[in-house]
């Protein structure tokens, strides 16, 4: 099982969403999405004031026979096909797709870390992973043996002034 991240901040948000959802499906089996949230921009100090447009942000859980680099690969096409364009690390993104875990995989490589290295630092990635799959069992560091939900659970991590549910869906 994997669980991608998903968030988009610049034109029409929820169809980059779903139109990234749709582009999953060839290579993922079983894909189950989590409701659409919305969320600050993360923003280093410093930053355009441009940059400070709100995401929304889900996660998609699946099955798939992809490798990881195999599956990190197709993820960056679905971003170019989708248009993003290169703002830098912390710029505006039409499409954004992360892979915040995999199985009980844990490698970091120059271009892969799995877990994501920000996964449970980050509201708008975290909760959504509770929606897909609850009971999924962090594989790596401090949470490592405990289910994603008491990992929500002990962080407090809650819908609030930062993190809101848009009460939109995307279809899989």
């Amino acid at each position: 099982m994997v669980i991608l991240g998903l968030g988009s901040n610049i034109g029409d948000r929820l169809a980059h969403l779903e139109a990234a959802v749709r582009a999953l499906a060839p290579v993922m089996r079983g894909l189950r999405a989590s409701r659409v949230l919305e969320s600050r921009a993360v923003l280093p100090a410093g930053a355009p004031p441009a940059w400070d447009l709100p995401y929304l942000n889900m996660a998609v859980c699946g099955d798939t026979t992809l490798a990881p680099l195999d599956l990190l690969n197709w993820l960056k096409a679905i971003e170019s096909r989708a248009g993003r364009v290169s703002r830098g690390i912390w710029g505006p993104r039409e499409i954004d797709l992360d892979i915040l875990v995999m199985d009980e995989v844990v490698m970091a490589s120059a271009g892969l870390t799995i877990p994501h290295p920000e996964l449970l630092n980050r509201d708008f990635a975290l909760l959504p992973c509770v929606d897909v799959a609850p009971d999924f069992i962090y594989p790596h560091g401090v949470y490592k043996g405990k289910r994603v939900l008491d990992i929500v659970r002990e962080k407090n991590v809650a819908l609030g002034e930062h993190l809101k549910d848009t009460g939109m869906r995307v279809h899989v």
